[in-house]
């Protein structure tokens, strides 16, 4: 189970042309963990940390790059101690041991280092027995504090195989990351009563493939304080920073649901009351302070304390007095949640876009193939109503490869449509270089995330995935919805004004701030994810009550009138009307500029396809 290179929280989740870029950008000397963030960290496991008073103390960094980070946790050691510690550190990059040997030989040049070029989760399942045989079983001391910011790599770096062989090795489901790993191999090394500080990225807090991984953190150790740091890209990279101080347990066999000290900081449009010289200095400002940075950057601090539900698999969220109440009353007001009208569903994923999806089907020298269809992408966005793109080369058509039949969704039999076979064949070996989909005993030429036909006729809930404020309309036009961009029929014809309420709840600031309050899951620049484990639970407003059956014939009017001026002042008075259906007056939302744009304005921030992160349901 080697790892082939060393990534670390500066790594892309882009699809593979930005992986080779990672591997260069790291041979060229790339730094690994900011100097002042190193230190933020250790100065954090030292507030907590309670050293052995006599015998040696040891440190671990597991991954242990250019050791920015066992270089600040040493120096922030009491002087008496030094001369007990015994420092280790791990990497499978040769390159990294020999910087960070450079590096931690030359500043305390009287310490016990030892630095090894080895991968740590082999170590560790080595420890436990399930690795080579020759060291099965090995026995190591505790440390007393480890501190790490592991290698982010996603599923699609390290391929399916390895991927697999991690969640069987570490019990993990669903996507695996590898830091995953590694969070759960550092509690078989850390001392009972030790201190682990760790770097990680956020994701594994709010999204379904970090469910184990949130309930093994809770079991294998008493995490003390949890740091979300949202937007402050004290990183160059695409994922959001978060920290983690916990102690070491002998007990680790149920969850540790104790008071958990909760912190985020997020980027906002709101007035600063205070300035800072940098990020860092934010964090130690007040629950709800609103600081400036040099660069006029303004970011929002919170202090409260973990809630997940009572879950041990439940999102992490921050709780405060203050959300607590808000989020109260919205439950007081709460008849159902967007689950009710049906099943969320990803878009179309072809695998193969260039073959599938085009807008040019006409120019073909042997004429449009059979089995076209209209694709719905984010360039159709736009709130209540979808518009026509701007640009020819965003209204495109998918050839579509699939039927229903009385057996459910089946692929097409190519023989009855020769223009379409003609163009597949044409470009089989593109196709069938899909390796994982013929793997899947499907057919060469099937999509790899298809959609139900059936379905396409009734009207549907469209909203991109990725965007800086809602953006969600119905399409009755029947066409296919792109793998970018999430949908929702009614899946019971007698309840089809539910569609229409969800329609004008979703597109409310309301549900903004639902959003931030429930879940706070935001990409850099403010954006949010809207993907089915969020959207699924936003909240509805009984139908029945008279002043929801006004929002309903409101949003219909709307919809009717987009785009046009009417359409925007009538969107004013529905979001007012919204916000006190769940019992709430109005807000400004920070930062939006939602009702500062008519309904027909289409240039919202959503994600540029090369800024996706996920659009599975796994997410």
């Amino acid at each position: 189970m080697t790892m082939s290179s060393h990534f670390d929280l500066r790594t892309s989740t882009a699809p593979s042309p930005r992986y080779h870029e990672v591997d260069q950008k790291k041979s060229a000397g790339a730094t690994y963990t900011p100097a002042n963030f190193a230190a933020f960290v250790a100065d954090l496991m030292m507030q907590e940390a309670k050293l052995p008073k006599h015998g040696k103390i040891r440190v671990l960094d597991p991954a242990v790059g250019d050791g920015a980070l066992l270089d600040a946790l040493i120096r922030k050691l009491p002087t008496a101690t030094q001369k007990r510690v015994e420092v280790v550190g791990y990497d499978n990059d040769p390159d990294a041991i020999r910087i960070a040997s450079q590096r931690l030989y030359q500043d305390f040049p009287d310490l016990n280092i030892h630095l090894e070029h080895k991968d740590f989760l082999e170590h560790v399942l080595n420890l436990q027995g399930c690795g080579d045989l020759l060291s099965a079983g090995n026995v190591q001391e505790p440390f007393h504090l480890v501190i790490a910011n592991p290698p982010y790599v996603r599923t699609q770096i390290m391929g399916a195989r390895q991927a697999q062989q991690l969640a069987q090795n570490f019990g993990l489901t669903g996507r695996v990351d590898l830091y995953y790993a590694f969070l759960l191999g550092m509690s078989h090394v850390l001392a009972d009563r030790g201190i682990m500080g760790i770097i990680t990225s956020n994701r594994f807090m709010t999204t379904k493939s970090g469910q184990a991984v949130r309930r093994a953190l809770l079991s294998r150790f008493s995490i003390v304080h949890a740091w979300d740091l949202g937007d402050t890209k004290l990183f160059d990279a695409a994922v959001l920073p978060s920290v983690l101080i916990a102690r070491g347990t002998s007990d680790q066999m149920h969850p540790h649901m104790g008071s958990i000290a909760f912190s985020s900081i997020y980027e906002t449009g709101d007035v600063a009351c205070t300035e800072v010289h940098n990020i860092l200095d934010a964090l130690a400002m007040g629950n709800d302070t609103v600081v400036a940075v040099p660069d006029g950057h303004r970011f929002r601090v919170r202090h409260g304390i973990l809630d997940n539900g009572g879950d041990p698999d439940g999102v992490w969220r921050i709780a405060t007095q203050a959300t607590g109440q808000w989020l109260a009353a919205v439950e007081a007001n709460t008849w159902e949640t967007f689950r009710r009208i049906g099943r969320i569903r990803v878009g179309v994923k072809s695998t193969a876009d260039k073959v599938f999806v085009r807008n040019d089907w006409d120019d073909l020298p042997d004429g449009r193939p059979e089995l076209l269809r209209p694709l719905i992408t984010r360039y159709c966005a736009r709130r209540f109503k979808a518009d026509v793109p701007t640009k020819p080369k965003h209204v495109k058509e998918i050839l579509y490869p699939h039927e229903v039949t009385e057996s459910g969704r089946a692929p097409i039999d190519l023989s009855l449509y020769p223009k379409a076979a003609r163009y597949l064949e044409q470009n089989r070996t593109t196709l069938e270089a899909r390796t994982y989909v013929i793997e899947a005993g499907r057919r060469w030429y099937e999509l790899w995330v298809p959609q139900d036909p059936a379905a396409w006729t009734s009207p549907k809930l469209v909203f991109p995935d990725i965007s800086d404020m809602p953006i969600f309309w119905i399409d009755t036009s029947g066409g296919i919805v792109n793998g970018e961009c999430y949908w929702l029929r009614c899946e019971n014809d007698r309840e089809q004004d539910l569609l229409w309420l969800a329609l004008a709840v979703a597109n409310s600031t309301f549900i903004e701030a639902f959003y931030d309050h429930r879940f706070n899951n935001k990409l850099y620049a403010g954006r949010r994810r809207f993907i089915t484990q969020y959207v699924e639970q936003f909240p509805l407003p009984d139908p029945t009550r008279e002043d929801v059956r006004v929002i309903v014939a409101l949003v219909k009017a709307i919809y009717a009138k987009t785009p046009s001026v009417e359409a925007d002042r009538l969107a004013v008075e529905l979001d007012g009307r919204v916000w006190r259906a769940f019992g709430l007056e109005p807000e400004k939302i920070a930062g939006q500029r939602y009702l500062d744009f008519p309904v027909g304005h289409i240039a919202f921030k959503t994600a540029e396809a090369g800024e996706k992160i996920c659009t599975s349901d796994n997410e």
